[in-house]
């Protein structure tokens, strides 16, 4: 998975090295038990990017590189809500709130092009946890509304809004784990982690990267 040829668990620890890190945020390549159509990215049809399991990503050493206190800000599909919070245990963290990212059309309608197969889904969930004592967020956080509302990029890519939220909310030392491209005054950490990535997979007609090309 990862370019160093060190598993994804000696992989991040060997980033950290000593460093503890006092904000976290994951995207994990989660793995769909129904893998067809467009819910799964690694349906054969589509091959977007590789998942990992359930056991895989609960095995990453989280614990291990967070300080304490500190925040954990994790990416969850609405179907695998059960297994974020399982995550989120593994990795030393107790579930707090959620950021609810609402997927929008340029007229600010529900963007109803979303998968699923009991309702159309129309948003993600960033469960938020803390570890430590005094773990409280930032006063900018008192204000903060659990909501970001922005139309959708390529699949899978998550809002550039939630860095504002982070940055005012929580302290550093930041790590993104399973980062597409680096990002400033961030640790970042993934297959994709390379301040010259582009998606290979096609994209929405605007607003992407392979598209202005």
């Amino acid at each position: 998975m990862f370019s160093s040829g060190l598993s994804a668990h000696d992989d991040l620890l060997a980033l950290a090295k000593d460093q503890r890190f006092g904000t976290i945020l994951a995207d994990p390549p989660w793995q769909f038990q129904n893998r067809t159509g467009k819910v799964a990215p690694e349906h054969k049809r589509l091959n977007r990017y590789g998942t990992m399991t359930l056991d895989e990503i609960c095995d990453l050493p989280v614990a291990n590189i967070a300080a304490d206190p500190s925040h954990l800000y994790l990416w969850v599909p609405n179907a695998l809500l059960p297994e974020g919070i399982q995550v989120m245990n593994a990795w030393g963290f107790r579930y707090i709130s959620n950021i609810v990212w609402h997927k929008i059309r340029k007229d600010g309608g529900s963007d109803g092009r979303g998968v699923g197969f009991y309702f159309r889904n129309v948003t993600e969930l960033l469960l938020f946890g803390v570890r430590g004592k005094n773990a409280r967020t930032l006063s900018p956080g008192r204000s903060q509304v659990n909501m970001i509302q922005t139309r959708k990029r390529e699949h899978s890519r998550k809002p550039d809004e939630q860095y504002d939220v982070i940055e005012a909310c929580s302290w550093g030392p930041r790590l993104e784990m399973f980062s597409r491209g680096a990002r400033e005054n961030w640790t970042v950490w993934g297959n994709q982690a390379d301040e010259n990535y582009r998606p290979t997979w096609d994209t929405y007609s605007y607003n992407s990267a392979i598209a202005a090309e």
